[in-house]
């Protein structure tokens, strides 16, 4: 059944990132775009995604365990330090210069682009090395 919920819900998002044109790197390299052809469109997509978000956060707030009977595993930490500030500048930072993020560019996989095969490797690079660099900080010296 976990499978299967997951199978949904991947499609689910898939095709909203399809219908919104979050799959397009030009769309959205337009949406940041503010001092040229810019495209105010993707700001309701973001708008709607928050506000699912923030309804769903506070349902899920109240609970222990998801639908499914797994513990629910919230964040816990609100700080925003260094580390969190400088992981969304650079998320930000390669979402301009590349028009992806990460379910976009694994979504755009199957268009066979060189492009999203070269982000998406850097993204995989960019993801084992925060994780080596998270595993040698927590080591006893």
């Amino acid at each position: 059944m976990t499978a299967f919920v997951a199978l949904a819900a991947g499609l689910v998002f898939g095709l909203g990132l399809i219908l919104s044109g979050m799959g397009n790197p030009a769309k959205v390299q337009n949406f940041l775009d503010f001092f040229g052809v810019w495209d105010p469109s993707l700001a309701l997509v973001m708008g709607g995604a928050i506000a699912i978000g923030l309804m769903a956060f506070t349902w899920a707030k109240k609970r222990t365990t998801s639908v499914l009977g797994a513990p629910m595993q919230l964040p816990t930490s609100t700080a925003l330090d260094a580390r969190l500030l400088s992981g969304a500048a650079m998320f930000g930072v390669g979402w301009g210069l590349a028009g992806f993020c990460p379910g976009p560019a694994v979504m755009n996989l199957l268009t066979g682009h060189s492009e999203v095969w070269l982000f998406v490797a850097a993204m995989l690079v960019g993801m084992l090395a925060q994780h080596g660099w998270e595993r040698a900080r927590k080591q006893p010296k």
